[in-house]
């Protein structure tokens, strides 16, 4: 399958049914190297699970998915990852009564294919834990390093889950509702760090606000009935008539 240069993910075809439950028909998508996409939709229009099969999480009937040229529609969640195809998710995966710090580096001996459990006295484990340091002090919460992820406001945990993505070194990032359960007082940090996060990494983000949506996102697509309706610009997706009546409603009026 000849992929664009200039194209980090590309989906051809995605189909997945349970049954006569069918959540991808024939989904085709291309995501740009540094891309900044919105994926939204009504309640039940397949982007979970959209999410699902592109990490491997579930297995696609048919279709093809390209990361940055390679083939991967086969491979297993974790090769994925190892690829740079790295996603969070709507409800957070921390290690709760474990530290910032420790959460963070345990993601990068991952990354490195270290098996952190027996070297967590050697040279390597402490590599990790400097670089961990490093990558909450660049989301401004390194003083909260050693604190248990439980004893975090939930905003501040799902900085966190930001922060283990980033240190997998992902090409293609997907967000899967960042600010979900995010209390309106700490969701300004939320969309701070999504401002800020580097502008080589392609970002899928899916999410219900649409405020959030409509300020992050340079291109937008709509996905209903597990079939990609539209996609374009926020200032066209708003104005399409076809996505008002399906999941804007007043929000676009």
């Amino acid at each position: 399958m000849s992929v664009d240069a200039d194209i980090a993910l590309s989906v051809r075809g995605l189909s997945k049914a349970f049954g006569a439950l069918t959540v991808a028909q024939s989904i085709s998508l291309d995501v740009k190297r540094g891309a900044r996409l919105g994926l939204i939709g009504p309640n039940g229009a397949g982007k979970t699970s959209f999410v699902n099969l592109l990490t491997g999480m579930l297995t696609a009937d048919a279709g093809a998915i390209v990361l940055e040229g390679e083939d991967i529609t086969n491979l297993k969640p974790e090769s994925r990852v190892h690829r740079g195809l790295v996603r969070t998710h709507q409800i957070n995966t921390l290690l709760l009564e474990t530290s910032l710090r420790d959460n963070v580096a345990i993601a990068i001996a991952e990354r490195e294919r270290i098996a952190w459990r027996a070297m967590r006295f050697q040279r390597r484990w402490r590599e990790c834990l400097d670089e961990a340091e490093d990558r909450l002090a660049a989301l401004g919460i390194a003083a909260l390093a050693d604190r248990k992820v439980a004893q975090l406001p939930y905003g501040q945990q799902r900085l966190l889950e930001i922060a283990i993505a980033l240190a997998l070194k992902p090409r293609v990032l997907l967000l899967d509702e960042p600010a979900a359960g995010v209390p309106a007082a700490e969701a300004h940090a939320i969309h701070d760090l999504l401002e800020r996060l580097p502008a080589e990494i392609a970002i899928l983000m899916i999410e219900h606000d649409m405020d959030l949506v409509f300020r992050f996102a340079r291109e937008i697509a709509v996905l209903v009935r597990g079939r990609v309706l539209t996609r374009g610009t926020p200032r066209d997706i708003a104005a399409d008539p076809q996505v008002r009546a399906v999941y804007l409603g007043r929000h676009a009026a």
